[in-house]
């Protein structure tokens, strides 16, 4: 096997398969990269068994052939070579690496030892552009659980119907819903691991075509050059759309921008996670936000906002508030409510409907 590859191309497919570098797995080969290289075409694959990656990419190809590479130091050792090619040759005892005076040599492991990369039977399929995609995830990622012991909560529910795609996450304190009109022919609703999303975004630009294909207990994405492979979350989601109200109170138009900076600055005054409160008095037409922390300091900022019903005192989590306004585009925003001790609901008015909720604290400010 030898062949010449641009170092910066080199290291954009390994960026692109790293996620399934496996760093706790007791099986060795597990760390590494499958590096095949044919005519013309370097492919770069990686599995942690959960989820697999392929990666596709020109090279210059002077010998085909097949090896695995230790995954995380090849990868630092090509950041490191100079911005020149790369020549990549198996000297039959381990990979020789060669870039204008640097020279490594690498141990490998037997490419007969890797796993196969899973086959997927295209059952039901959507495509949708990546910057579309990307903004669904942005906004449905910040209310993913991070708690081992409820794995459902983990990922995040996909539901395709006529017309639509969703993206729902919830960690029990807040939930986000994302809708997105799409033209589909299939239905299917499954639980994706919300880390899996995350890296879908990372490594799309947003002038790709994102392919995504349910299977029996997989979901695949295609993103150009890019194939992964992930096992679905077993499990049923919650009823999440029992949690939305279905009236309010309170109904409060704010520009989110001015919204969210206040809350950035009066949270100084909090301690992390703290509890902030919210004033809504619909006669001056103007929403004021305080915290405090006992001993420490407190902090309040008045804004206008165009308040609808009832003068109304509720408190929140401000980190809560502000990782919802943080993922919103629009101008302005609409805050709901049913009451002082019920959940706050934050809605936009765009073009792709974005909802978040977020459930009460008591305050004493």
């Amino acid at each position: 096997m030898k062949f010449v590859i641009e170092k910066n191309q080199l290291l954009s497919s390994l960026s692109a398969v790293s996620k399934g570098m496996s760093a706790r797995s007791t099986m060795p080969i597990l760390s590494g990269v499958l590096m095949i290289v044919e005519e013309g075409l370097l492919t770069l694959r990686t599995t942690d068994l959960e989820i697999s990656i392929q990666n596709q990419t020109p090279a210059m190809v002077e010998t085909p052939g097949e090896t695995v590479v230790p995954g995380r130091l090849f990868t630092d050792i090509v950041k490191t070579l100079p911005e020149a090619s790369v020549t990549i040759e198996d000297s039959g005892s381990g990979l020789d690496i060669t870039s204008g005076d640097s020279f490594f040599s690498l141990n490998t492991l037997n490419p007969l030892d890797y796993p196969n990369f899973p086959k997927v039977d295209k059952e039901r399929q959507i495509t949708i552009e990546a910057k579309d995609l990307q903004r669904m995830i942005k906004r449905a990622s910040k209310a993913v659980s991070r708690d081992e012991s409820r794995p459902v909560l983990k990922g995040v529910l996909l539901k395709i119907q006529e017309g639509s795609m969703s993206l729902v996450a919830t960690d029990s304190y807040r939930l986000a819903v994302v809708d997105k009109t799409i033209e589909n022919e299939s239905d299917f609703e499954l639980i994706v691991p919300g880390e899996v999303l995350e890296e879908i975004a990372k490594i799309s630009s947003p002038d790709d075509v994102v392919t995504i294909t349910e299977a029996e207990n997989q979901i695949m994405f295609e993103v150009g050059q890019t194939v992964f492979v992930s096992r679905k979350i077993e499990g049923n989601y919650p009823n999440y759309e029992a949690l939305i109200p279905s009236d309010s109170i309170l109904c409060s138009t704010i520009n989110t921008s001015t919204f969210y900076q206040a809350v950035k600055r009066v949270s100084l005054a909090s301690h992390p996670n703290g509890p902030m409160k919210l004033v809504f008095d619909p006669i001056k037409q103007k929403l004021t936000i305080s915290s405090k922390t006992v001993d420490r300091a407190s902090g309040s900022e008045t804004i206008e906002a165009h308040i609808e019903g009832e003068y109304l005192e509720i408190g929140f989590n401000h980190q809560y508030i502000a990782d919802g306004l943080s993922v919103i585009e629009e101008d302005e925003i609409l805050f709901e409510t049913q009451g002082p001790m019920k959940a706050g609901v934050i809605k936009t008015n765009g073009e792709d409907s974005f909802l978040y909720l977020t459930m009460p604290l008591r305050v004493d400010i």
